[in-house]
């Protein structure tokens, strides 16, 4: 691209010369990582100006569905469909597909389980309209340890026995 091989640190030095120039001044905007490269993004002070001025649309939100997809997703990646609606409860084919559409999910491979169903992962465009660096950034929900996520799978089944047990005890009483 450049015609010749530039010294990494190099290029390292030009970029925080950029993030120091425009965080510095009165820009509107500055330099943000994002899935692991750089993209320059509206101040936040700014952000109501630029966009009357653009008439600019915000972002369409996710619907509930989709925004409780995608952070299964996320967080367990790679994840087939079928693991996504035990936890979840019901089918998600629709918001899959939405979030697929989006380009915020991609297939990553397929299961060496029985049937080999495909498995889900996040992608670049995830990571960007999150405003995430690397996954490792994800927020840890707050209401969950680390151990509770890591089996939040397993913990579907013992709900729905529960569930059950209440409900014989309720009819009974």
């Amino acid at each position: 691209m450049f015609g010749a091989d530039v010294p990494e640190d190099d290029i390292k030095g030009a970029i925080e010369r950029i993030e120091q120039k425009f965080s510095a001044e009165e820009f509107s905007f500055q330099l943000n990582k994002a899935a692991g490269g750089y993209q320059f993004l509206t101040k936040p002070a700014y952000q109501a100006s630029i966009g009357i001025l653009l008439k600019q649309q915000s972002k369409k939100r996710l619907s509930t569905a989709a925004m409780e997809t995608l952070s299964i997703i996320a967080y367990k990646q790679p994840i087939s469909k079928t693991e996504v609606e035990n936890i979840r409860g019901v089918n998600c084919d629709y918001a899959v597909q939405k979030l697929m559409d989006k380009g915020l999910i991609e297939i990553k491979g397929k299961s060496e389980s029985v049937g080999r169903p495909m498995l889900y992962g996040t992608t670049t465009k995830f990571m960007e309209y999150f405003g995430i660096n690397d996954l490792t950034e994800m927020p840890v929900p707050k209401d969950f340890t680390q151990e509770v996520i890591s089996t939040i799978g397993e913990s579907t089944d013992s709900k729905e026995t529960t569930i059950n047990n209440n409900t014989e005890t309720d009819g009974q009483a």
